[in-house]
């Protein structure tokens, strides 16, 4: 069977696709940047400056005039909500070439928002600083069934339809049927783009944060994101909506209280209809 690093190397769809929208929150994240430098990482790319125009001469705006620099639409929305314009788009563009027969494209592209959301959520609720940084770590969450479907897609498949008829975990069944699971080829991809090393072990380790060594509230918070996510909108459709499986060392390590789930899925339910609502027109492109 291959190993998750020769999935991800004959995988050669994929890998260039999130850079953008790392550079772009790195940008976000720094301190000392300003909006015209996030225009600038931006106006790289004439697709994403399209959707980013779209969504700043909305008439829901009310501006006055028509917005016709990148710097002026990043103004009037805001960095943050152009970064999510950005990564949405980023997120749409990589899982649009997914054959319709294997993924529900749009049902996994909404599933990575709702977890980056409420991962950037649980950092906060964890009392870290730059909270919204996890937001990238959960986005890519799932990359690691993105880069199965693309290059063994009927093993991923029936993988996915054997966990839903044993109702087991999904990640075992891969384990079995192709060798690695998602959460391996994940992080592995994240290490091939070369991202900062608590990205690839937040998503590597996201299945047994203890050990994630250093970075293990990092994987603990990708966890529990995910855990979240997946309980909200199941990967597995025979699973039971009331079962939330939480590991206890990403519990012990973000100190999260489980009764707080409700809570958290109300406010980041709230926030992605706010993204969605900015990125509409890539929401039905998906």
């Amino acid at each position: 069977m291959p190993s998750a690093e020769e999935l991800v190397q004959s995988c050669a769809s994929i890998p260039t696709l999130p850079e953008v929208y790392v550079h772009a929150r790195n940008v976000v994240d720094d301190p000392g940047s300003t909006g015209d430098d996030l225009a600038g990482i931006i106006k790289r790319d004439p697709a994403l400056s399209a959707r980013l125009f779209r969504v700043a001469n909305d008439p829901r705006h009310g501006f006055p005039r028509q917005i016709d620099t990148i710097e002026s639409a990043v103004r009037l929305i805001g960095p943050q909500a152009a970064a999510e314009v950005v990564g949405a788009a980023t997120v749409g563009r990589t899982f649009s070439g997914m054959p319709a027969y294997l993924i529900d494209v749009a049902k996994f592209w909404r599933k990575s928002l709702l977890c980056a959301l409420l991962a950037e959520k649980i950092a906060e609720l964890s009392g870290l600083d730059h909270s919204e940084r996890f937001y990238v770590a959960g986005l890519f969450r799932d990359i690691g069934h993105l880069v199965l479907y693309q290059t063994v897609p009927q093993r991923a498949q029936s993988s996915f339809i054997e966990a839903g008829y044993l109702e087991t975990s999904l990640a075992d069944v891969e384990q079995s049927n192709i060798g690695c699971d998602f959460a391996e080829v994940g992080g592995e991809f994240m290490r091939s783009l070369g991202l900062p090393l608590q990205l690839e072990r937040g998503v590597r380790w996201q299945l047994d944060p203890g050990k994630a060594g250093d970075f293990v509230l990092h994987a603990s918070i990708v966890h529990l994101a995910g855990a979240i996510a997946d309980y909200e909108e199941p990967v597995e459709t025979t699973r039971c909506p009331g079962w939330l499986s939480l590991h206890p060392d990403a519990i012990a390590a973000t100190k999260f209280a489980p009764a707080s789930v409700p809570t958290l899925l109300t406010e980041a339910q709230a926030d992605l209809q706010r993204v969605l609502r900015l990125v509409s027109p890539l929401a039905k492109a998906a």
